[in-house]
């Protein structure tokens, strides 16, 4: 990011080649030359230099880039941004670039001046990239902060343009001076181009712009990150790209917003509540004992029979409550339950002092004196775990950890299925979390498995019922292509249909878009 340019200026020595520009830029005679409008720093200053102790990256402002090739890159750029390449109003931001001479994001805007034509002159801001995707990534955090710096110059040369109109106003010396074509070319030529420190009475201008360029070019590269991913970004990724993207919109918005209620006093958003995703393995070590540490271990404590119901009613994407006096414990419950699902399955409500509804959330957490609605507990889409402590064993020597000695876990639900029945996933997973010759963590590559199979199941039974839209008997007809038929069939169609939410919109999205666009295959 260079120096802000005049826009009414093009030299003669810009004609001449982009070699022959640069010979005549580094002569001491041809700087000398230059007229204060197109020169930012005096002739003899060194220019300025940041360094950023962190990264060693160095941060120069100089008149011109000492570099033939950059030098080439950032004169065509600063060109085409003060005559073709301006946006309507021409006051404005604005992209445009190609492979070749690098992507170029420009802010074009006027200063007023008391001695220009038209009472102000055009200068632009302009950040040269080779990477497209980086500069557009970073369009509203650039146009955010290079708002504040043109705001800051407009207002201070607006006020010197007043203070000298005031002195000596243009219009009318100009209004009552006599025209003719013998004097206008001296009159033309005797109205040089004033420097935009002139402009603003800022003596320390360009280091102050300076030290502003220098951050907003640090800081808009340290807000992205490059993570490697081996093959395509699975479904969770992609939901949690999309909330996070929600989440930061949600805070932009709270941040603008005049007069409304603070971030304390608001209803927890759904991104909100789903933003714990994105650090559960941090919080579960976290959580202070008494814990459950993985599946396996909730297993043990509940109870094999116990464990199923519970984690068929997770599959299914029944209400899943537990009600306690340890918000710990219960948090530490869903975070291990939770892996059992996508991650745009899940709606979480920690902990809550009232009853919230299903379609706010699906795992709830509530304290030990709120009381379950009828039509809830009477539901067969609901499951309901009381955790009590036992009372025998409250003062007894027994260690922090031990879940089971120290509490008792009570489940009901209006839904009784048998033990036999469940769907196909959750049956491999019990065959999983029973085998002890597999540790914890092949468990949990176990289960990473099955969830991507399932996922992948859901991706074609989405494409075909909900895009193509066939009847019935072909949907029955993939079902079993899929392996959903047979033994525990409803419950698998169940399952199938609950994890259909869960896909991230980025994929429903590119479905659509492709049959819009009649991008069908043969089959089809």
């Amino acid at each position: 990011m260079g120096a802000t340019i005049p826009g009414d200026r093009d030299r003669d020595a810009d004609r001449d080649g982009e070699g022959l520009t640069m010979r005549a830029n580094s002569s001491a005679t041809q700087r000398g030359e230059m007229c204060d409008g197109c020169r930012s720093l005096p002739a003899s200053h060194p220019g300025f230099v940041s360094i950023d102790d962190e990264t060693g990256i160095r941060f120069l402002s100089h008149q011109h880039p000492r570099q033939p090739q950059l030098f080439s890159v950032v004169r065509q750029a600063c060109v085409r941004s003060l005559s073709c390449e301006v946006c309507p109003g021409r006051e404005g931001p604005i992209f445009f670039g190609d492979e070749q001479h690098g992507f170029v994001f420009s802010h074009t805007f006027f200063i007023k001046d008391s001695l220009a034509r038209g009472f102000q002159r055009w200068y632009s801001i302009v950040l040269v990239a080779m990477d497209r995707i980086y500069l557009i990534n970073s369009w509203p955090f650039l146009l955010r902060h290079l708002k504040l710096t043109i705001q800051s110059l407009q207002s201070t040369a607006l006020k010197v343009f007043d203070s000298e109109q005031g002195v000596c106003p243009q219009r009318a010396v100009r209004m009552n001076s006599v025209f003719s074509p013998a004097v206008f070319p001296h009159q033309r030529s005797g109205n040089a181009a004033r420097s935009l420190t002139s402009l603003t009475q800022h003596p320390n201008l360009w280091a102050s712009l300076h030290s502003s360029f220098s951050w907003l070019l640090k800081a808009c590269g340290s807000r992205l990150t490059e993570k490697l991913l081996e093959g395509a970004p699975t479904e969770d990724t992609l939901v949690l790209i999309e909330k996070q993207t929600e989440q930061e919109e949600e805070m932009n918005c709270w941040e603008g917003a005049d007069g409304g209620a603070s971030r304390s006093e608001r209803h927890p958003s759904e991104s909100e509540l789903a933003h714990d995703f994105l650090c559960d393995d941090a919080k579960l070590e976290e959580l202070p004992d008494p814990k459950f540490r993985s599946l396996r271990h909730l297993r043990q404590v509940l109870g094999a029979a116990e464990f199923r119901q519970l984690v068929w009613h997770v599959l299914m994407g029944n209400q899943v409550i537990w009600r306690g006096a340890e918000p710990s414990l219960i948090q530490s419950a869903f975070i291990v339950l939770k892996s059992l699902l996508p991650v745009g399955c899940v709606r979480s409500i920690p902990y809550s002092a009232q009853y919230e509804e299903a379609y706010k959330c699906n795992f709830l957490g509530l304290s030990p004196d709120v009381p379950i609605p009828t039509h809830v507990s009477s539901s067969e889409f609901s499951v309901l775990v009381d955790v009590s402590s036992e009372g025998s064993c409250q003062n007894s020597a027994v260690a922090n950890d031990d879940v089971s000695t120290l509490h008792q876990f009570t489940i009901s639900s209006a839904n009784t299925q048998p033990a036999d029945r469940g769907p196909t996933l959750l049956n491999k997973l019990e065959v999983a979390l029973s085998n002890e010759n597999l540790s914890v963590d092949v468990v949990s590559h176990c289960l990473l498995c099955l969830k991507e199979e399932w996922m992948n199941k859901v991706k074609v039974l989405f494409k075909f019922s909900k895009v193509d839209g066939r009847g019935r008997e072909d949907t029955q007809k993939v079902l079993a292509l899929l392996g959903a038929t047979g033994p525990g069939e409803e419950d698998n169609v169940r399952l199938l249909k609950f994890w259909m939410t869960g896909l991230s919109k980025t994929y429903k999205s590119h479905l659509m878009t492709a049959v819009r666009g009649g991008e069908r295959s043969p089959s089809q």
